[in-house]
């Protein structure tokens, strides 16, 4: 049975569960399989990773307090992430992955960071 590459079409050499012929037709498949099909998408995830880079560099220690206007003096987006954490104790934690924050009182937030 003769199988050709999923990228290129080149017939494979090699083993039976090859699916390319070589490391380049791989990652340039698998980079067109993974981009971000629209700019909407690809806005909001690079808002996601922005967000998710000013979190983890103000909580270097895992835990940690800043203010809404240091937040936003680095380009934070309140509107953006991932998912939000409502505790037992009434608490709203909202999170870009690991990196998470909650409001406090004057204008004050906390920074956690979840153990993954």
């Amino acid at each position: 049975m003769n199988k050709t590459c999923l990228e290129c079409g080149e017939k494979i050499v090699g083993r039976e569960d090859k699916k390319f012929c070589s490391d380049g037709c791989r990652n340039a498949y698998n980079n067109k399989i993974n981009k971000d099909s629209t700019n909407f998408m690809r806005n909001i995830n690079n808002k996601l990773r922005k967000n998710y880079r000013i979190l983890s560099e103000l909580n270097i220690e895992g835990k940690s307090k800043t203010t809404r206007a240091k937040l936003l003096s680095k380009g934070f987006d309140f509107e953006f992430f991932t998912n939000i954490l409502h505790t037992k104790t009434g608490n709203t934690y909202y999170f870009l992955y690991d990196q998470g924050y909650m409001v406090l009182d004057n204008d004050f937030y906390i920074l956690v960071k979840k153990d993954i």
